[in-house]
């Protein structure tokens, strides 16, 4: 197998500090070098889009702030070469996901104790990484919604919304979600969310209001400025509101979308005896292994359901090959993506 590897390899990077993925982006060759004591090399297949992309490249995170930026945090691929002192755990040909930066690229050499050995190479494996791992620890960390409680998820056919939509299901609450279009909203009645709401349709305040008069116990909230000013006026008492982020901001300078109510916040909370807590994956850092492979175990047992769009809707071979990131960043923010934008970056590799 490694007489087999090339010499050099493809990876894309931003060389400049933009909220503007497309502009930031460049595709680089880089020496392939073999695995060191303790590491694997991983030939990716599969890598996975998140708004947090562009917070990448507009150089928002401290250790991603001067150019060139490795660029994406997720894929699912092979094993294709072993390093001295790995032990039997991990061979070559081993399919296994993988949280590292840098995932936009045709190879990856890794520590073997930080990749996740998975039963097949398959897009829905992505899925379960930042934004399956994400639902499932937020809710249970810091949301912890109880049986019979009420959860609202934003942006609920996105590729965190759909697991966080599922995983309060299978917590016995009754879950709304808000979506934009009818083919969300069936994909979300599909995973069995409760109440889909089409705020193209719909006023979510007025929905809130009529079909929740008590409130809501728990928001999954990721979409930002008014969205977040709504869902906080929807909590009941002891209500719990998690932010997982504020993508409404991300293509803007600032990064932050604005919201007109934030100094009367301490006071919309207090009366209710409501908060509003974070959630950021990394933080979690050592609860990321079991997490994930009760994931894995909940999808092969067909207890969750992984949508995954890579970009074949409107026909045509989809996100293919590292030039297809930028467009399949392009996707995200443009409304139409329904459940995990995930790019094949090995399109002539058949799946394991």
């Amino acid at each position: 197998m490694a007489s087999a590897l090339p010499n050099t390899f493809r990876r894309l990077v931003a060389t400049k500090l933009t909220h503007n993925f497309r502009e930031a982006v460049e595709i680089i060759n880089c020496e392939l070098k073999p695995p060191t004591a303790g590491q694997v090399l991983i030939k990716t297949k599969y890598a996975g889009v998140n708004a947090s992309d562009i917070n990448f490249t507009a150089g928002r995170y401290k250790h991603a702030s001067k150019p060139p930026i490795l660029l994406g945090f997720e894929g699912v691929g092979r094993v294709v070469q072993v390093g001295p002192g790995v032990g039997d755990g991990l061979k070559v040909g081993q399919p296994v996901a993988y949280l590292a930066d840098g995932s936009f690229s045709e190879y990856q050499c890794l520590s073997a104790g930080s990749v996740f050995p998975v039963p097949s190479i398959r897009p829905e494996f992505v899925s379960l990484l930042v934004s399956g791992l994400t639902a499932e620890l937020a809710l249970e960390k810091v949301g912890q919604p109880s049986a019979g409680e009420t959860v609202l998820v934003t942006g609920a056919a996105g590729g965190t919304g759909q697991f966080a939509v599922q995983l309060a299901k299978l917590r016995g609450c009754r879950v709304l979600g808000t979506c934009s279009g009818e083919a969300k909203a069936r994909l979300l009645t599909a995973l069995g969310c409760d109440r889909p709401i089409d705020y193209t349709k719909e006023k979510l305040d007025e929905v809130l209001k009529r079909e929740c008069p008590r409130g809501v116990n728990v928001v999954y909230e990721g979409v930002g400025g008014k969205m977040f000013d709504t869902a906080v006026d929807a909590l009941a008492t002891h209500g719990r509101l998690i932010v997982i982020g504020f993508i409404q901001g991300y293509q803007t300078d600032q990064g932050m979308p604005r919201s007109q109510y934030l100094a009367t916040l301490p006071a919309r909370l207090l009366v209710k005896s409501a908060s509003v807590r974070g959630f950021f994956l990394f933080n979690f850092f050592s609860e990321l292994r079991p997490a994930f492979d009760k994931l894995v175990k909940l999808l092969e047992a067909g207890q969750l359901r992984a949508a995954v769009d890579m970009g074949r809707a409107a026909g045509g071979s989809g996100f293919q090959g590292l030039e297809a990131v930028p467009d399949a960043v392009q996707h995200l923010y443009s409304k139409s993506s329904l459940g995990k934008i995930v790019v094949d970056l090995d399109p002539d590799e058949a799946k394991l």
